[in-house]
This record gives structure tokens, sequence and C-alpha cells, in this order.
């Protein structure tokens, strides 16, 4: 029996508001527990909550740049159960009246486009976090992250592989990067996402029985999960089994999901209106003027890198998927470097080097990689000094200037000079030479290697092949 995987992606996105969605505590990750938290954030008797405005605005840049429905009426709800990081013993979430209606991107997996409709994007406050002890059996509560603001991406079940998922994920993590509205950390639990998962006979309208899946924190662990849950379920349902609706963990050491608790529908949390909050009012009005501050998106930059740059379609994709790569790339360009050398060196050199904090940590400005760019351009250094140079200016961040300088590496591309060294070269191995003239060409590369010894890398290549070409009558 063949089956169709039916997905569903339930992201969690924290936004970059400096407090938090309900009061004036900071948001800043990294505070010693439970210091960022006052009466209101952990429900105290007799507060009352007051909405962040730049919560709502964040969530109106989402919805545009989704293509959603910006409802004009949205209203708070109460979200009931009990946890030992939900103080309030409710969380303050959106049910029935959310601010975001569907909408839908685009996303592409080997080679074909296909649409992925959104179900909601609703505003809510986080939990606390609770620290497990692993040397006593006690568990301790961080409060810190209760009350910061989230927007929840709820997707439509239209994901019909682990592939699909990722490049999902991947797209609404970029967009809201573009946006500057969340910093996109899935270590520090910034992006967070649940996946429901089910499968169901080819042919078969209605959906099987879905499981949950739960503490996916790279876009890796989370096609990982969906492909070992696939797998899962494939072999209990050809066994005659029957999938247990339940939420599983992912364990990421095993390699494999774990039970952690059957899984609960939406009507056992008793969601009502908050009574606390007003309902939200959004004017056309408000909806333009939040238009006029959208920066230019992937999918936009994309075209664009290909049309202004001339960039191939790989090129342009791999740069823009992430903002702060793409803004790397054109102020690279803007130093006055041909664009598709900058692209190389952006997608070989660099990415190679860069460590999980990506770019932001990188030592070498763009100014820095342009300059060094252009040395070659010019010959002042060859390319494989050029890679010898830059690892060096990521670990020091040094001009490449100063490099070359300090180590004298600068490209030998003196005809005289070079042609004394060839003429040795060409002397000492008399039998290569024999070999050369009689038609054995790949020699060259031997030659060439020779003098490159003998000038540790320094000589200008193009001008060496040039005189053993001549000296060696080919």
């Amino acid at each position: 029996m063949e089956f169709e995987t039916v997905i569903g992606l339930e992201i969690h996105a924290q936004l970059k508001t400096d407090t938090k969605i309900f009061c004036g505590c900071s948001t800043k990750f990294g505070a010693p527990p439970n210091s960022n938290t006052c009466p209101v954030c952990l429900g105290l008797p007799g507060v009352l909550p007051v909405l962040n405005k730049r919560v709502v605005e964040f969530a109106i840049k989402l919805g545009l740049a989704t293509h959603s429905v910006i409802n004009h009426f949205s209203q708070f709800a109460r979200k009931n159960y009990f946890y030992p990081d939900l103080p309030k013993g409710y969380q303050t979430s959106q049910f029935d009246l959310p601010i975001i209606g569907r909408g839908q991107i685009e996303i592409e997996v080997d080679g074909q486009i296909k649409s992925i409709g959104i179900t909601r994007i609703h505003m809510e406050e986080d939990a606390g976090k609770l620290m497990h002890d692993g040397m006593e059996p006690v568990s301790h509560v961080d409060l810190n992250r209760t009350g910061t603001p989230l927007l929840e991406i709820v997707s439509e079940p239209d994901i019909r592989s682990p592939e699909e998922a990722a490049a999902y994920l991947k797209k609404i993590h970029a967009i809201l990067r573009y946006l500057d509205i969340c910093d996109g950390n899935m270590q520090e639990g910034s992006f967070r996402c649940d996946a429901n998962i089910s499968l169901r006979p080819v042919g078969q309208e209605a959906f099987g029985t879905r499981t949950e899946l739960k503490n996916m924190n790279s876009f890796r662990h989370v096609q990982s999960a969906l492909e070992f849950e696939v797998r899962r379920q494939r072999d209990i349902l050809l066994d005659g089994g029957q999938i247990i609706q339940e939420t599983l963990l992912w364990n990421p050491d095993k390699n494999c999901s774990e039970s952690m608790r059957g899984k609960e529908d939406a009507h056992d949390y008793r969601y009502f209106p908050c009574p606390d909050l007003v309902p939200i009012e959004i004017s056309e009005q408000w909806i333009e003027e939040v238009r006029q501050t959208l920066p230019e998106l992937p999918d936009q930059r994309k075209i664009r890198f290909i049309n202004q740059y001339k960039l191939p379609e790989y090129d342009a994709v791999l740069l823009t998927a992430d903002r702060e790569v793409a803004d790397y790339f054109e102020e690279t360009v803007q130093g006055g470097v041909q664009a598709k050398k900058a692209s190389n060196w952006i997608m070989t050199e660099l990415m190679r080097e860069l460590t999980g904090d990506g770019i932001s940590s990188c030592k070498v400005s763009a100014s820095q990689l342009a300059a060094l760019l252009l040395m070659v351009e010019k010959n002042t250094i060859s390319g494989k000094i050029a890679k010898t140079v830059f690892l060096d200016m990521m670990a020091s961040g040094k001009d490449p200037e100063v490099i070359v300088k300090e180590k004298n590496l600068v490209q030998v591309s003196d005809a005289g000079e070079l042609l004394t060294l060839v003429r040795e070269i060409i002397a000492a191995n008399s039998a290569q030479a024999e070999e050369f003239r009689a038609g054995k060409t790949k020699l060259m590369g031997f030659f060439v290697g020779q003098l490159m010894q003998k000038t540790k890398g320094k000589a200008n290549p193009k001008l060496a092949n040039e005189l053993f070409s001549k000296e060696l009558g080919g």
C-alpha cells in the first residue's frame, strides 16, 4: 500500500520588542533567572495587562509579507491549562478571532514551485521555562520568558514531505529576519516549530490520525524528525496497527521520537474571551502605514539580484536566503568587485569558515573582502595566496594589505625575474621538458608547480604559463 504524507507546521516566533506583550519588563535574553518579571507577567491578583502596540504592528507586517488577510477586528482569549511555567494558569492568546487570517507563501523543492496555505497568524504571550536539574530529581522555573510576545504561524496541511516542511520553515524564517521582527535564533528558542504529521492511503480524502512533534531546534532536526515519523507511522500501518494521537519529543541524540503525552484537542483548553483586554480594531489607514515600512523581501531581492547583477538563479537563491548575507554581498560589490566573483567567494570561502553564529560574528567586513578581491584583480597577489590571506583575516580581523605586507606575499610579475627561474627549472628537468615537447602537455602543471615552490606561491600564474610555453616551444 502506498501512503501520502500530510504535514502542518505551527511556528512560534518571539518578537524583537524591547518589552513584553502586556507589561514593561525587558525581553532581553540571558538575564539572571526570574529577574525580568513584574506583577503583571506573573499574573498576581489585581493587575491589568496593557497591549504593546509594537506587537500589533509586527503582526500586520508579517500578514502583509505572507499575502494574508488582515482582520480589522480581533480579540484575545484565555487558553486554560496547567503547567509549572505558566504562573497564571492560562495563556493569553487568540482563538476564533485572530489578527491575521488566511494567506500563503511559495516554496521551491527540486525545482518545483508550490504554494503553502497559512491558516492564521495570531498574537500570544510566551510561557516560562523549566530548568531540569541533572544531579537531583527536581526542576526549577525561570519566568523571565513569561509574557514575551509571540506570533504563532499556523500552516494549512498542504505540506507533503519533510523536504517541503524544511523549505517552508526556512522561508518563514527568512521573511521574519528580513522584516526584522524576530532574530530567528532557534538555539535560544526565539524561533520554534511544532509539526503535526499523519499518513493516509493515496487517494483517500480523510486525514489519518496525527501525531505532534516537539523539541526541534534546527532545520535539520525538523526534517530528520519528520523523516523518522514517516517511517514509524508507515511501519505501524503496514503491520495492521493504529496510530495513537499523541505528542512526541524529538531526541536528536538517539535520532528518534519519544512519547511525551496524549494529544489534547483545542476544546480541552476551554477558550473564552479575555475580560482584561479590549478587542483590537485596525483601520485601513494603519495597515497602509505599516505597508509603507515593508522592506524588500527574499523573493523580490532574488529577482533583483538576477536582473541587476546577472547572477545565476542558484547564486541569487543562496545569497538572499539570509538578509545579512545578502547585505554583505551588496556591500562587497559596492567596493568595486565584480558581482560573480564576490558571489563565488561568499558562497565558498566565506561560508565554509562561518561559525554557528553566522555572518554576524565574521571578523572580515565586506569592505575588507572587497579590498582582498581587488588585490587579486590587480595582480597584486594570486588567487591562491588570497585564500591564505583570507584565512588570516578571519582569524585576526586585519586588513588584507597589512597581512600581505607583513608576510611579503606580493605577487611576482617581473618577467625578467621569473624567466631566470623558468630556465633553471627547465634545465634541471630536461627529461620532463623533452616529454612536454613530444606532446605530453599535462606536464605544464609540473613546471608551474616547481616555479611556485621556488617563489613560495608568489609567481604570477598567467605569466608563468606564458614563459614556460615560450621556453618549451609549446
